[in-house]
């Protein structure tokens, strides 16, 4: 199944709420790389804090876990206990499939060793980057460079297509530089109060 369909298939479940254990159990095999853009996600339309702090500190342990080499995710019991609301997880997978689909149609194995071997610890590194970026990103829209590009190397990782990874390099890119601009706007209206 393509990222869409499982996605889909996570967003028509039965029950109210979708629980951190339910997510990586329907993620199967490729539970590191779809577990990475499940984490980008959210944070690809405007939410409200705290979502992209929590979503930046899973995709840090998740991304240390794939720098030390683990074949599977794995996150402690009260984290997997946790859940969100089905519906909001439908809203957020609902207003990214389009261009989730759009990439799919696009993608294809290219530049395949991004996904293999010492990359993919490369590719955690570049993930514990991002997810910091989004620690430190403007609310509610400063983070959305970020989400795609965690959603970007998620899919990268997915669809074995290097190329995505890259472009997932150029969003973070654009990611620094409005965090950047951000804290210089707020540094300079501080010093013109005060000084």
């Amino acid at each position: 199944m393509r990222t869409s369909d499982v996605l889909t298939r996570l967003a028509a479940g039965v029950d109210d709420r979708l629980s951190v254990g339910a997510i990586l159990g329907g993620l199967g095999d490729r539970s590191f790389s779809l577990l990475v853009v499940l984490l980008g996600l959210p944070n690809c339309i405007p939410m409200p804090p705290p979502i992209p702090l929590i979503c930046a500190f899973l995709l840090i342990a998740v991304a240390i876990q794939m720098v030390l080499g683990l074949r599977a995710p794995w996150l402690p019991s009260y984290v997997l206990s946790r859940s969100v609301a089905r519906t909001d997880f439908g809203r957020a997978s609902g207003k990214a499939m389009p261009w989730l689909q759009k990439l799919e149609r696009f993608s294809r194995p290219r530049l395949e060793w991004f996904s293999t071997g010492v990359a993919v610890r490369v590719i955690g590194i570049l993930l514990i980057a991002l997810a910091m970026g989004l620690i430190l990103a403007v609310p509610f829209i400063g983070q959305i460079p970020w989400g795609i590009a965690v959603c970007l190397v998620g899919l990268g990782l997915v669809e074995r297509d290097g190329m995505l990874v890259i472009a997932a390099v150029v969003f973070g890119t654009i990611g620094a530089f409005l965090s950047a601009g951000f804290v210089y706007a707020v540094f300079a209206a501080v010093k013109g109060w005060f000084f």
